[in-house]
């Protein structure tokens, strides 16, 4: 899966007028890339390009998976964002986001996360749709990403800013085209726990208690992802089909996070029990960035 899936996808405005030539983008997104390499956030997008628009931050993005694709990194799959209403209100954006999940952003549920890979990291926690076929769009139903995946199972997102939430001079808020930019947040992801078919549960009523160092700091149920977490993948898919991009079998599509961020320090232990479904875990070290290059957890 070594392509520009979905990111392709991404460039709205591709056949139209646009504020971003793509020399701008892929400035840009040599930009994110270095504040990801120093571990040193930068100024916000939006700030320096007032006219910047969600298809501007996608071009951004797209710019920035062709520069990680030439590294040699592959897709594994992509995360949804902004899938609940509330979210969406404060970014004054009335559907969700998406990102690329890239094989070294994996990780395997106990394992020792290096803090100095990020910046100032989040984690949330999400059901993983694995897809057993392909989904393509339009026209695509919860049904449809139901019958298409292969199995549900637990997920952290571990979420980072390359670019500064809050303008240190005006104090004016990262607006949702910065986020888009930055590849929707996307750093990191564990999965674990238990592996279910879809005719197995009903989604919307799996549950999860967020730990961190032992005390509940969220709790969540994942009705709260768009009605129904496969809703947001139905969009993907559907959003994708516009330019003939299918979702591919064996990706792994994060549906949307059932709790708010919780912030994350050296040396925490993040646990999420989902009942039925198991739990999953991790521990930050205090160590400084591993700089994998062999690909991530499988």
């Amino acid at each position: 899966m070594n392509t520009v899936s979905g990111n392709a996808a991404s460039t709205d405005a591709a056949s139209t007028d646009t504020a971003f030539p793509d020399t701008v983008a892929a400035e840009l997104a040599g930009e994110l890339h270095a504040a990801e390499q120093r571990r040193v956030q930068i100024g916000q997008f939006s700030a320096r390009f007032p006219g910047m628009t969600a298809d501007d931050g996608y071009r951004v993005s797209r710019a920035w998976l062709e520069l990680k694709l030439r590294e040699g990194r592959a897709v594994r799959g992509h995360k949804i964002g902004l899938t609940s209403r509330a979210m969406q209100q404060v970014a004054g954006f009335s559907e969700p986001d998406y990102g690329t999940l890239l094989d070294d952003m994996f990780f395997s549920d106990g394992d020792q996360i290096p803090f100095g890979r990020f910046i100032v990291p989040r984690v949330e926690v999400e059901l993983a749709f694995v897809l057993g076929r392909p989904l393509r769009g339009p026209g695509v139903t919860i049904i449809d990403v139901l019958r298409a995946t292969d199995y549900l199972v637990p997920a952290f997102e571990i979420i980072d800013a390359r670019i500064e939430r809050v303008d240190p001079e005006s104090g004016a808020t990262r607006r949702i085209q910065d986020t888009i930019a930055d590849n929707a947040a996307s750093a990191g992801v564990v999965l674990g726990g238990r592996p279910v078919t879809p005719d197995s549960i009903d989604p919307r009523w799996v549950g999860a208690l967020l730990y961190r160092n032992g005390v509940i700091e969220e709790t969540g149920i994942a009705a709260g992802v768009l009605n129904h977490p496969a809703n947001g993948v139905a969009w993907l898919a559907n959003r994708f089909g516009r330019w003939g991009q299918p979702l591919e079998a064996g990706e792994v599509l994060l549906g949307g996070s059932f709790t708010r961020p919780v912030d994350a320090r050296p040396g925490d232990v993040v646990h999420a029990d989902f009942g039925p479904l198991g739990s999953i875990s991790f521990r930050f070290t205090d160590d400084p960035a591993d700089d994998r290059t062999d690909g991530g957890a499988t």
